[in-house]
């Protein structure tokens, strides 16, 4: 069976040669072109939506979606700004494509994060070992201060060093892959698709170094063209999710880490 589309579109001089093009690439349309109408579904295999919609942002209809199906969202705007973008990611959109794109782009896009999400729905029916390390204090932070800081790390952090470690505080961080669930201690921790893949990839390994290439591979698709800001910004939003931006360590002109837990006393934090 082909992709179905779900487009979320108030402008038919777009949806209507949108929805063409895509029928030629084998992709089957249901188009609608307001939020209300898109809340209701049938979302299909993936969600295309327009943040500019008559009866309510597209945001909140992203919120929406995202509070009842992991169905893949692509925002489609001309709201291009980064404060957008962020915002978009951050309440679960797996992509953000501004207008005007290409046709062929976008089917990429839409190909490329449903062979994502079958993937993950094959890897799931997999039991895997449960990932523990140490919780940290809270610490909150603005989505787009940390973005920005993704783009400038300390001078000091390299490769050969490891930064700053978090603090050791009662209780695990727990990652099971089998039920797609993350604890901080006995609190659970709300993430998107991507965030999850991305901190369950980081914590196949502790202390390993990812470059972004492999994480883009790994997490998006070996064939992404999209921006490698998505990457930053997704990290950006789990360090803020997990209370501490320590936890996965930037190394410049390298990749992205997770920080090794130790109990004091040295102790590993470690699976059962």
């Amino acid at each position: 069976m082909g992709i179905r589309v779900l487009l979320i579109e108030d402008d038919e001089t777009i949806a209507e040669p949108l929805a063409e093009g895509l029928g030629h690439f084998g992709l089957t349309v249901h188009h609608v072109t307001t939020g209300a109408e898109g809340l209701r579904g049938p979302y299909g295999d993936v969600v295309l939506l327009d943040l500019g919609l008559p009866d309510m942002d597209g945001i909140d209809v992203c919120r929406g979606i995202r509070q009842v199906s992991d169905v893949p969202v692509i925002i489609l705007s001309a709201r291009g700004e980064e404060a957008d973008r962020v915002l978009g990611l951050e309440l679960g959109a797996d992509d953000y494509l501004a207008k005007p794109f290409s046709m062929r782009e976008l089917v990429a896009r839409v190909r490329a994060v449903t062979r994502r999400t079958q993937r993950t729905g094959e890897a799931a029916d997999t039991p895997e070992p449960v990932v523990e390390r140490g919780r940290t204090e809270a610490l909150v932070e603005r989505l787009r201060a940390e973005a920005l800081a993704e783009q400038t790390p300390p001078p000091s952090l390299s490769y050969d060093e490891p930064g700053p470690q978090p603090s050791y505080a009662p209780g695990p961080l727990v990652v099971d892959r089998r039920t797609r669930q993350v604890w901080v201690g006995e609190i659970p921790v709300t993430l998107t698709p991507k965030e999850f893949e991305l901190l369950a990839l980081l914590t196949e390994d502790p202390g390993a170094v990812y470059s972004r290439q492999q994480i883009l591979d790994r997490v998006w698709d070996p064939h992404y063209e999209g921006p490698t800001k998505t990457l930053d910004v997704h990290v950006a939003s789990l360090r803020r999710k997990l209370g501490d931006p320590a936890w996965i360590q930037t190394l410049r002109g390298v990749g992205f880490r997770l920080a090794v837990q130790t109990e004091p006393g040295g102790q590993r934090v470690s699976s059962p």
